[in-house]
């Protein structure tokens, strides 16, 4: 029997989606999703490069993996030294001495993909001090604006979606903070949105993208646009998969929020999620800078793990500079 042509579209549209993936209705991408890997409820950790490098480290992971308390990694692919950690050939990598090499992306990828384990490339965008050097700047930073900047990280995200990473995290998504609230900043709001609708356009279909924000973005006086980031929560949260706010307890000023590891997390995700309804999911502290005196770093991080819970998120992950997570996993344990 021949099916009626609408009935053939929709098959052919159903096949289409489950074999490439397709945009949702607010035009983000979604990358293909096959389990074990669904990027929906994910609890992962950071690793740096240098971390990788130490068998160790990542043999660590695989045995708390096992034993079910994290699923997902977030991998450096380019860091805040302006490092490609993998042996990129993206030209202009290669030619400012960027490519490092140090990480062997995809015997990486195939290691933790038997593990069960969602793999997330971190790419550090406009804090790059060897491309900085390049231009001539003495400034470690380089601007959203800039064309040949936006030119080289979307190189460097086309290449990283071609190694098999299930999810492209990009920080430092931003212009440098400092200046104070004011006014006037309607242009580098458009220049962070611009670089990701280009983003999306260059990877559509090829992988889930997700992007680091400070955690300040969360709290309703985002939507004056009056932060110098010039980073909107509804802006970016219609243009990518996921969000990551960072939100870390110490790095408030405010007692009430310093001291109070669950008000922070509880409250920052309760203002995104009745702003956005793009997944939120947190990078939580899993460092101990400034914790309340009486509570240890695993009683710190399990308040934080409780408020996201509560709030909704969909998976968090955590961060520690040095990727000494000895405390995270005993407070997973309870």
């Amino acid at each position: 029997m021949k099916l009626p042509t609408a009935s053939r579209l929709i098959i052919i549209g159903v096949l289409l989606v489950a074999v490439f993936g397709v945009r949702s209705d607010r035009g983000s991408t979604v990358g293909p999703v096959s389990l074990p890997f669904s990027p929906h409820g994910r609890i992962g950790v950071y690793l740096t490069s240098f971390a990788l490098t130490k068998e160790g480290t990542l043999t660590g992971v695989l045995a708390e993996a096992r034993k079910g308390k994290i699923n997902a990694v977030v991998v450096n692919v380019k860091n805040m030294h302006g490092e490609v950690t993998y042996a990129s050939n993206v030209p202009l990598a290669r030619a400012i001495g960027a490519a490092v090499g140090r990480i062997d992306p995809r015997a990486l990828i195939d290691r933790l993909h038997a593990a069960g384990i969602y793999v997330i490339a971190r790419q550090v965008l406009f804090y790059d001090p060897k491309l900085a050097a390049h231009l001539g700047d003495s400034d470690p930073w380089v601007r959203p604006d800039n064309p040949q900047a936006v030119e080289y990280n979307l190189a460097i995200a086309a290449e990283v979606a071609a190694l098999g990473f299930d999810e492209l995290q990009f920080d430092y998504l931003r212009f440098p903070d400092g200046e104070g609230l004011g006014t006037g900043y309607a242009d580098r709001y458009a220049a962070v949105n611009r670089f990701l609708d280009a983003a999306r356009e260059e990877l559509a279909g090829r992988i889930m993208i997700s992007a680091d924000l400070f955690g300040r973005v969360m709290w309703n006086w985002n939507k004056k646009k009056i932060d110098p980031i010039g980073q909107s929560l509804e802006e970016i949260a219609a243009r990518v998969d996921f969000v990551s706010p960072m939100l870390y307890p110490s790095h408030y000023n405010e007692p009430m929020y310093k001291d109070d590891p669950y008000r922070v997390v509880k409250e920052a995700m309760t203002a995104g999620k009745a702003r956005v309804t793009t997944p939120l999911r947190p990078f939580l502290q899993a460092f101990d800078r400034d914790i309340p005196s009486g509570m240890s770093l695993e009683e710190y991080i399990r308040a934080q793990i409780q408020a996201a819970r509560e709030s909704g998120a969909d998976g968090y992950l955590f961060w520690n500079p040095s990727c000494d997570y000895t405390a995270l996993y005993r407070a997973l344990a309870d």
